[in-house]
């Protein structure tokens, strides 16, 4: 059953355009062939990337960061409580009213403190921000490192000034060793995401991360088996351009470098916009949907690609409406909010209005204790002290 389900996936009806097979497509001392298996090669080296990952935020990232002044915010610890942590661990993290009310009944405390405690709880599970600056740091040394690799690999291939040589000779396109190696390194670094996402920051378009990873090692992947190596590799060098002034840009958010940050975010607002809503489609989709037909006629594989290059437009276009809301909210304020992709903090405005009431309340019982204790009684037998204290208090008999 696996050999008959690995012949129907290999079909070259799937792979090739009509009038090209599997035969014309083998090797030769001096030419060379994408082959699917080379692919199993990332996930050990995605595996020493995330090695690398964890060496590099320990010995570097995590000591820059404090060079730098990043400090991790003091966070209330939530008191322990067996019965609200097993609520936490296996039924939800934000109880509604009443689960609040039937924890608060089995603890014997009031609705309030049991709502206070899974705020804390909530806040403990949050990333601190050293985690946030050293995550940012490591993507933006291998985007820096990926996107002048993809430079230094493409500078002097003819598909990156004239994209009708994307198509030329397809699918009987040899395959460089640098290509081979960029193709890797790009796989690789997608695949070790996939691998540390459970321990990443979560942000609000978690979802949306997913399905931006999956669906690019997918066309990577694809792109390699099917031989679309020219094509995939303006992808790759588009993406990484905007990625390079992302990460510092939250560096420098983190370090409260406000006018740094600010400058950047608008420099990675164009780059983005620019290269994620004009470039890619010019060059990529445009050149997949119309200038290959100009070399074969249509077959599963171009539908496939171009579905999986209009699946990244479409994100393009989520994050684009983020970025240039960010944009808006720049200009009108004149200092750039928060990351909307970014968790909030709970505590910070629930923490200092439950301080605020707590002053209150001890303002209230203090000035009433001191009303109750110099109460001036009608049968004038109060006693002197409490005289001397509301003759000092400035209150006068009558």
């Amino acid at each position: 059953m696996a050999r008959s389900l690995y012949e129907w996936l290999w079909q070259h009806e799937f792979w090739l355009p009509p009038g090209i097979t599997w035969e014309d497509m083998q090797e030769s001392e001096d030419t060379h062939y994408p082959q699917p298996r080379h692919l199993l090669l990332s996930i050990p080296f995605a595996l020493i990337l995330v090695v690398i990952r964890c060496a590099f935020e320990r010995a570097i990232a995590l000591p820059l960061s404090t060079k730098l002044g990043v400090r991790d915010k003091q966070r209330p610890k939530a008191q322990p409580n067996p019965v609200l942590e097993t609520f936490y661990s296996t039924c939800r993290k934000n109880p509604e009213e009443g689960e609040l009310l039937t924890l608060a009944k089995q603890c014997d405390l009031p609705v309030r403190k049991v709502e206070k405690w899974f705020r804390r709880r909530r806040n403990m599970d949050r990333p601190s921000l050293s985690k946030k600056f050293s995550e940012a740091c490591w993507r933006f040394t291998f985007y820096i490192i990926s996107f002048f690799t993809g430079l230094a690999v493409l500078y002097d291939k003819p598909w990156l000034w004239d994209h009708r040589e994307c198509w030329t000779g397809y699918p009987q396109q040899p395959l460089q060793p640098s290509l081979f190696w960029y193709y890797m390194l790009e796989l690789s670094f997608y695949w070790s995401l996939v691998f540390t996402l459970p321990f990443d920051v979560k942000r609000k378009d978690f979802k949306e991360q997913i399905v931006h990873h999956a669906a690019t090692i997918f066309l990577i992947s694809f792109s390699y088996c099917a031989n679309y190596i020219r094509i995939g590799t303006l992808v790759m060098v588009i993406h990484d351009a905007s990625d390079c002034f992302l990460e510092p840009t939250k560096i420098f958010n983190y370090m409260k470098w406000k006018k740094t940050c600010d400058s950047l975010f608008m420099i990675f607002s164009a780059v983005f916009l620019i290269s994620r809503l004009v470039i890619y489609p010019y060059t990529v989709l445009y050149n997949t949907y119309y200038y290959s037909m100009e070399i074969f006629q249509p077959f599963f594989g171009y539908y496939f690609v171009n579905a999986l290059l209009i699946i990244l437009q479409l994100l393009h276009v989520f994050w684009s409406c983020l970025i240039i809301h960010m944009v808006y909210k720049f200009i009108l304020q004149g200092t750039m909010e928060k990351d909307m992709r970014s968790d909030t903090e709970e505590s910070d405005k629930d923490e200092e209005r439950d301080k605020i009431r707590e002053k209150e309340k001890n303002g209230i019982t203090y000035f009433s204790n001191v009303t109750s204790n110099g109460y001036i009684q009608r049968n004038g037998s109060e006693p002197l002290n409490n005289r001397a204290h509301l003759a000092n208090g400035h209150a006068k008999e009558r």
